[in-house]
């Protein structure tokens, strides 16, 4: 469905060390992708083929670049060249242009007028009954998405030119202004807000399920990650943790219970 978050991928400087960190952190299987040169990882929750999420090292022109290690998300939209094009004439920026994935679909890597990095992807649907895949809420899931925004009203209104994202709950944060949670079609997808000024520059946030917040917290120190934020309670009786894994990779983990 065009607008959805479809997949996410860790880009580390160290592949093997990350496979170790976020094994033990999160539970997740790894397994090599079967395509051949590729050298990209597919994490699974235990017991389901179907991979959440993927992995490749960044190459020496990518560090060269600049671009540190970090937690992308892929948007399904049914172009991407149209699309990539939309993100530049309103304002954004391509990083990556339209590139095809041989056997997977096509790519691009773009970024909001306020310089926030997405990507986006169109597949290729395999033949024949897809593998089941987890239902979302199960530990190793993806339970969430979140912008942190130059300007939380003007990036709703551009993304909502995008991808037709809808205006959900808006939960009033006090002084740190409205936490904007958007959908697509009726489905709750994520939310945004304008960032608060510890926060250096505007950008996407993934949000992996735990079964429990504490023992994943504390997972995460014993692996050499950071706490950044958290455990905190959030509006709908979840906990929220936001974190750095020891390459410098942020990412956020939710759970249902403490």
């Amino acid at each position: 469905m065009q607008g959805s978050f479809i997949w996410y991928e860790l880009m580390p400087t160290d592949a093997a060390s990350a496979v170790e960190f976020y094994t033990r952190v999160v539970g997740w299987t790894a397994k090599d992708s079967g395509m051949p040169g590729a050298g990209y990882t597919i994490f699974c929750v235990p017991g389901f083929d179907m991979g959440v999420a993927g992995m490749m090292q960044l190459t020496d022109e990518m560090k060269a670049r600049g671009i540190p290690p970090n937690w992308a998300g892929y948007v399904a939209v049914d172009d991407v060249d149209a699309m990539a094009k939309k993100f530049a004439d309103h304002g954004g920026a391509v990083h990556h242009a339209p590139e095809d994935i041989p056997g997977v679909g096509r790519f691009a890597v773009v970024a909001d007028p306020q310089g926030a990095v997405i990507s986006l992807l169109k597949v290729i649907m395999p033949e024949g009954p897809m593998p089941p895949e987890p239902e979302r809420g199960t530990p190793g899931t993806f339970g969430w998405v979140e912008l942190m925004a130059g300007n939380g009203e003007e990036a709703f209104a551009f993304y909502q030119t995008m991808f037709g994202w809808e205006k959900d709950m808006a939960v009033d944060m006090g002084e740190m202004g409205t936490y904007q949670c958007f959908a697509k079609d009726g489905k709750v997808l994520g939310g945004m807000m304008t960032k608060p000024p510890m926060v250096s520059a505007p950008f996407w946030g993934y949000y992996i399920t735990v079964e429990a917040i504490d023992a994943a917290a504390e997972r995460v120190r014993q692996g050499g990650g950071k706490i950044l934020f958290g455990p905190e309670a959030v509006p709908g009786g979840s906990f929220i943790l936001q974190c750095q894994d020891p390459q410098g990779a942020y990412f956020a983990l939710t759970a249902s219970k403490r």
